[in-house]
């Protein structure tokens, strides 16, 4: 099965069928009768193949042999033709048809159709785990899917992204090999992209169709982003903090690649005493979500504005990563100061005070004494009305 252009081999075998090696010849001249015993052969004169056309677009062989000698009964040879279908031949089946004169006239010559078709169908790449956006924090794994869409097998399928500005890929091509009719494998690209942006990636799967090794350029557009994938989230941070005093932020870290990172650390950075100083998370898999929390003492700050952030670093493969900071004002005042905690109704902030639970306990109080004193009074009032 040919494509446009390929070129090929026609392996034929060309054999004697007679049976017997002599036949009887008798020639009767008058009364005389003479019986002559000959030997049978076939002498090959010529051997040739008739073009196969389309239009202007033919198959043809690119030799034919003359003379091959006398062919004994029962016995054979092995002749091969160069086959090519030119560039742009229409799909389709065609016959050749292989001619083989025979000099005596004893033989008949003969003639053999040989089918060859014409397919345009490829080995194609199609994307099957590939994002429509990348994140520049480290490397994200991409699928790609090699499919034989031919009738007959392919040999040497390779697989090579292009090399593109600003993105890495690993690994630099995948050998598949062998791709029967109909079969599809899947092969895997570890892509680190530099800098943001569209990028439009290229890769070339390159096989071999017979002797014809044919080559196809898949192309796709994916966005890189600065958005992270991997990155802390504050869950409690403070507006403000008294002076002496202390406040615990608490924080959550998502791993939104598809892939597990391991070594993840949460590492703070401030003129602050902070506990811990770095906070170890470990190993996340894909979609783990962690907690961090830590304690912020004052004791070394002056009154006015300061800053706290936060940094992730972590290892995928063997690169190492650190995402931007975080990063969070705060206030050193003299009376109590404010932090912000996730509401238990909602997903927004609200504010809670230190001296929250002092107020709370004082409305408690009050509302125990006033409902004491209008017990008092109805009880009072119901004293007099029976007195009366």
């Amino acid at each position: 099965i040919f494509m446009p252009g390929d070129s090929g081999i026609l392996a034929l075998t060309v054999k004697n069928t007679e049976a017997t090696s002599t036949v009887a010849r008798t020639v009767t001249s008058g009364s005389t009768t003479t019986v002559t015993t000959d030997t049978v052969g076939a002498t090959i004169k010529k051997i040739w193949i008739v073009d196969a056309y389309s239009g202007d677009k033919r198959i043809y062989a690119k030799q034919s042999y003359n003379y091959l000698g006398d062919l004994a009964p029962g016995t054979s040879f092995d002749i091969s033709f160069g086959i090519v279908a030119e560039e742009n031949i229409r799909e389709g089946l065609y016959f050749l048809d292989v001619k083989v004169n025979i000099e005596e006239s004893l033989y008949q010559d003969a003639s053999f159709p040989i089918p060859v078709r014409i397919s345009n169908a490829s080995v194609d790449l199609i994307e099957t785990e590939v994002p429509s956006k990348l994140s520049m924090s480290g490397s994200t794994e991409i699928t790609l899917t090699a499919i034989n869409r031919r009738e007959n097998s392919v040999d040497g399928v390779t697989i090579t992204p292009k090399e593109v500005d600003s993105i890495e890929f690993t690994p630099k091509s995948v050998f598949i090999g062998a791709l029967d009719s109909g079969v599809s494998e899947d092969v895997s690209f570890s892509v680190k992209p530099t800098e943001a942006g569209v990028k439009n990636l290229s890769f070339d799967i390159s096989y071999e169709n017979g002797i014809n090794t044919h080559n196809e350029t898949f192309e796709f557009s994916i966005e890189v982003i600065e958005t992270l994938d991997v990155a802390p989230v504050f869950t409690s941070i403070l507006s403000s903090i008294k002076k002496g005093s202390s406040a615990r932020i608490s924080l959550e870290v998502y791993n939104a690649k598809i892939e597990s990172i391991t070594g993840v650390i949460v590492t703070p950075v401030t003129n602050a005493t902070i506990v811990p100083s770095q906070y170890f998370i470990g190993s996340m898999d894909p979609d783990d979500v962690f907690s961090a929390s830590f304690n912020l003492y004052t004791d070394k700050l002056d009154y006015g504005n300061h800053t706290i952030s936060f940094k992730v670093s972590f290892k995928q493969g063997n690169d190492y990563y650190e995402t931007p900071t975080i990063t969070n004002s705060f206030s050193v005042v003299e009376e109590e100061g404010v932090s912000y905690q996730p509401s238990a109704s909602a997903d927004e902030a609200s504010p809670v005070g230190p001296s929250e639970g002092f107020i709370g306990t004082c409305l408690m109080f009050i509302s125990v004494i006033i409902i004491i004193i209008v017990v008092f009074l109805i009880w009072r009032w119901k004293k007099r009305r029976n007195a009366k």
